[in-house]
């Protein structure tokens, strides 16, 4: 209880550090929190802010776009001079996506394609810098199968939620029909730690997330 208060506590404090947003950016904000989507936590869109700048990323693959948010964020941070490329299977959220990345004016930088990202994955060419997997958890090792060949060296590829409310992290959270996920986003954590040609770290803010370095010397 005590670990639980402390972590809200930390979680306010960070929080409160960051700039508010303004724009379009504060308008998906707004959407997001009246209508229940579930977007990038304020912390994790400026931890991947600060990545992105750090690593020079010019090229991004998002696997789940729902409003746009993200997308929209990640090309902020890349200064609106690099391409992003998000896979939405929910007509609905493609529908509100492409209305706010037009309203932003990206849309040059950002190309949203409509289906189920194991079969747009596939035929998606050239290579990225960067990977984001924020679709549905139960499939993300699927969906790195799909998209690892797709990064380029030294890329980096975030999995969002990988912690999924603290029920990856201890069995006396697990809600019984959440289980399948559950044993599905633990075997991915131990997939991409263990990897050979990765570098994975799991760092708990927001709802986790793994950052994984595919090393340069990977074949």
């Amino acid at each position: 209880m005590v670990s639980n208060i402390v972590n809200e506590l930390v979680e306010e404090y960070i929080r409160n550090m960051i700039p508010k947003s303004s724009g379009i950016i504060y308008e998906m904000e707004e959407y997001a929190r009246e209508n229940n989507v579930p977007i990038i936590q304020p912390e994790v869109a400026k931890f991947l802010e600060v990545v992105i700048k750090a690593s020079s990323i010019k090229s991004i693959l998002e696997i789940g776009t729902a409003i746009g948010y993200s997308a929209t964020v990640f090309t902020r941070a890349m200064n609106i001079k690099g391409k992003v490329i998000t896979i939405e299977k929910n007509e609905e959220m493609f529908e509100i996506a492409s209305k706010n990345i037009k309203k932003a004016g990206y849309e040059k930088n950002i190309e949203i394609k409509f289906g189920d990202a194991v079969d747009v994955l596939p035929k998606i060419e050239g290579k990225f810098d960067m990977i984001f997997l924020d679709a549905a958890k139960g499939h993300y090792q699927k969906f790195f199968s799909l998209c690892y060949e797709k990064l380029n060296d030294g890329g980096i590829i975030v999995s969002d939620n990988v912690l999924y409310k603290g029920m990856i992290a201890s069995n006396k959270y697990v809600k019984r029909r959440k289980i399948t996920i559950v044993k599905r986003m633990r075997k991915y954590l131990d997939y991409i730690s263990k990897h050979p040609n990765l570098t994975t770290s799991i760092i708990p803010i927001g709802d986790g997330v793994a950052l994984s370095y595919k090393n340069r010397e990977a074949n």
